[in-house]
This record gives C-alpha cells, structure tokens and sequence, in this order.
C-alpha cells in the first residue's frame, strides 16, 4: 500500500510538471541571518550589489509575501525545519548559549525524513537549535538528521572573522582563518565534492552568519561602497555582497558539479533587518518595524526559489507563504508523507508553481515572548493579518528563562487586538478593525483558538541565568 501511495504522488507531480530528471530530486535550502526584505538588489535596494542573488531570483519565483518563523533567529529556524510553530516545539526565543531550551529530539526534521528516504543531508553553519554543540544532553545537528554539519550554536566567534568555535561532526575545529560566509559556502563545497554519497540524492542546508552582527566584512566587498561616507554602512553593504559571493561560490559548485538541473534551491532569511545603533542600516522596505517585532518589517523577507524546468524563470509571485511550508512541500516533492502524529501547520506549495491556489488548513501564525516586542501574537489569512498582545508580564529576554514567566504566559489571554489588510496596507499603517467588525471578529475567534491549542502543546523549561565564561558574561546576540 505504501509503494502504491508513493507511485501515486509521484505520477500526480509528473502530470502537473514537467517530468524529472534521472533520479530523486536534490534539495538545497539556503538561509542568511538578519537579512531584511529590502536589502537585495531584487527586491529594490538600489545601493546594495547582490548580482548572485538577484541572478538566482531571475532564474525562478521570486515571491513577495514570503514570512519567516519569528522574528528572532532560533524559533525561526525550529519552524524551518519541523513546519510547525516554533512556539509549539518550545522554542520561544533566541537560544543563549548554555540555555536548556532546544530543539527536542521528539520533533521529526526535513533532515529525518529526507536521510530516512534515501537521502545523503549536511547542515554547515550556524545552528541555533541548542545551548551548547558540544553538551550530550541536548541534540545536536546529527540526532536531528544530518548525516554530515559543521555549525556553531549562535554567531562565529570571537569575531566573524577568524572564528575559533565551529565543531564538525560532535569536535570542535578551532581556529580558522577567514570570514565566517566564506568559510561556510567553502565547507558546503567540500562536501558536496568530497564527503558525500554521490549515489544518492541530497539534502543541503546551509545556514549563513551574514549580515548578522558582529559584522565583518573583507575589505574587497567594503570597497564597494567606498563613495558612502559612514565606515559602518560600508560595512554593512559589504558584508551583504560579501554574503552574496559566497552563495554565488554554491550556486558555481552545484552547476560545475552539474547538479543545478536537478536541484531545487530556497533562499530566505531568519528573520527582517536588526537595524541596531551600531549598523542602523539593514532595510526592511516599505515594511514596518524589524527584526523582534511582528509588524511585517520582523517576519516578511526574501523568499526565491529555482527548480529548473518546474519553476518558470522570472516569476513574481506574492501568495503568501513561510518557511513552515517547506517541510510538507518537500515531502510531496519526494513523495512521502509528512508526520502524521502532531500538528503540521505547514502547506505544501506544489500548486503555486503551476499557478494554482493553495489551500491552508491552518493559517500562518506568529508567537514571540521577549520583553520588546508588542504584539505578541500575529497570523495572517489571506489578505487579512491580526496581531495581539498578552495579558501577562513580558517574559524576560534569553539571558534568563523562569518557568514562572513561562507558566504565566502559557495561561494568559490575549489583549490588545489589531487588524490590517495588507493588500491595501503594506505598512501596516491603519488598524481597521473598527471598520470591519465581522472580519475582526472571525479572525480573533480563530486566532484565540490557535493560540490556545499551541500554549497547551509548548513545554516549560528550567530556570537559567546567563553563565559566566572566562570571567565575563557570553554576550552573543540574538
């Protein structure tokens, strides 16, 4: 039964596309850190150079309405790689290094069902997923699927620039000369070269640090913007080029290698732009607000995709999607199924390449807990998104987790509601629930049913305070 089910979805994608290429379908999915929806060349930054980028979303969809997790790095990437809302895995903030919240090995990864159907997977880059790479009590990259990873648990360090903390395969590597993107796109290479099982299909998913801070930038890439007045904005621009090259270094490999016919390849980002007082120069666009907030400037972001001879060239799409979709896309892709025994909130995205509707059964739903973000809670249905806060005390950044925050949160209501059509309101500019009462009204009764279904899933972690190290508090960054 389960041959004939897999023979059946394989035959439904061949009718709808054109047919495949010999064998199983590569999957490469490529993730940059605190790059905002503004800050590419294709999505009409006219300062910044990203002619990679740009040229890859040339050759596929390039979408408008793509979402991330959250707002905030770790809870984005759990909602990456289960298609279900990191809140509802637990992962409720940025992970600090030596916290215990992390990504359970219950939660069943694109990594686990791609290696368990056949597939070769590598993670290079960072991680994110747990307080520490090298503490058996957590899962690591490999216990969550990955036959191959190379990662740090947050930013390279000390610097981006000659980081010392990368740890391949369960050992730390030490010192390695070079920045942090390069460093990633080169071990990426490698082992699509070198390391991996070229009998069987692929899994690739290559998590870049640019242009997260501490930014640094190689002095050739800065040396594109050297009309700028302000050194830090050069530095910014920079390492976004710099980010830029070293996806093109990938991009090079995959067609040397004669891979990019058969491949399928995702480019996104975290989350929207950090804008901090030292780099105040990320942009999220004619979005508003950034990185940490659920306004759209925090979650809307780059989103392209290129499958040679399934995606058409040169498509703009704006159906909205998120990185939850992923997972259930890719099994259809493959043609397994997804996990059958916990919520998917994920929606398989086949039917966008083909011009037609997708229908969520679960509309795509936001949830983040630190002190500075108001609203709490966001979920978009169609044109429609409304957000919320909650009636509790915020709970405290990661620097520290109290599982009274957490139990006060998970039995809160919610308050504070407001409603945007962002069809008409990109910038998220008027709340209009006062004008469409019975919108509003729909939209809160689903988005209290949804919030109330994930806070009695998320668990409670134990209680942490930022260690010290080496005489001084590890200050990573979100």
């Amino acid at each position: 039964m389960r041959r004939v089910r897999i023979l059946l979805v394989t035959l439904t994608l061949v009718g709808v596309f054109q047919p495949l290429c010999n064998g199983a379908t590569n999957v490469v999915i490529i993730l940059a850190d605190d790059l905002g929806y503004g800050d590419l060349g294709c999505y009409g930054n006219e300062v910044i150079q990203s002619p990679n980028i740009d040229r890859l979303a040339s050759q596929g969809i390039r979408f408008t309405s793509a979402y991330a997790g959250s707002p905030v790095c770790s809870p984005s990437r759990a909602a990456l790689l289960t298609g279900r809302c990191a809140q509802r895995v637990g992962i409720h903030n940025w992970i600090g290094y030596g916290s215990p919240m992390h990504l359970r090995k219950s939660e069943i990864t694109i990594a686990k069902l791609l290696k368990n159907a056949g597939y070769a997977t590598c993670h290079v880059g960072k991680w994110h997923l747990n307080g520490s790479l090298t503490d058996e009590t957590q899962p690591n990259p490999g216990e969550h699927g990955f036959d191959y990873w190379f990662a740090t648990q947050n930013n390279a360090l000390p610097s981006h620039r000659n980081p010392d903390n990368f740890v391949r395969n369960g050992r730390p590597v030490g010192p390695i000369q070079g920045y942090a993107g390069l460093i990633v796109a080169r071990e990426a290479i490698h082992w699509l070269k070198n390391v991996r099982n070229k009998e069987k299909p692929f899994f690739l998913y290559v998590c870049f640090h640019e242009p997260h801070e501490p930014i640094a930038t190689a002095p050739r890439f800065e040396q594109f913007y050297r009309m700028l007045p302000e050194p830090r904005r050069r530095e910014h621009h920079g390492n976004i080029s710099q980010l830029d090259y070293a996806v093109g270094m990938l991009l090079n490999a995959l067609r040397e290698l004669d891979l990019e016919e058969n491949t399928l390849v995702y480019f996104t980002s975290d989350n929207g732009p950090a804008i901090t007082r030292a780099h105040p120069y990320g942009s999220a666009g004619p979005l508003r607000a950034k990185k940490a907030h659920l306004y759209e400037g925090g979650i809307r972001v780059p989103g392209i995709l290129r499958w040679p001879g399934h995606a058409k060239p040169g498509t703009v799409c704006d159906v909205p999607i998120g990185v939850v979709d992923l997972l259930p896309t890719i099994c259809e892709l493959v043609g397994i199924e997804p996990p059958s025994d916990r919520v998917i909130d994920g929606t398989s995205l086949l039917p966008v390449l083909s011009g037609k509707p997708i229908h969520r059964k679960r509309p795509l739903y936001w949830q983040l807990n630190p002190a500075r973000s108001s609203p709490k809670v966001a979920m978009r249905d169609g044109d429609w998104k409304i957000l919320a806060g909650i009636d509790a005390e915020p709970m405290p950044l990661a620097a520290d987790i109290r599982p009274q925050d957490q139990y006060a949160i998970k039995h809160a209501d919610l308050k504070g509601f407001e409603l945007y059509n962002l069809r008409q309101d990109i910038g998220e500019t008027t709340d209009v629930k006062e004008q469409h009462p019975e919108v509003f009204q729909r939209l809160k009764q689903k988005l209290e049913a949804i919030y109330r279904e994930i806070q009695q899933e998320t668990p409670t972690w134990p209680a942490w305070k930022w260690p010290r190290y080496e005489g001084r508090r590890i200050r990573q960054g979100r």
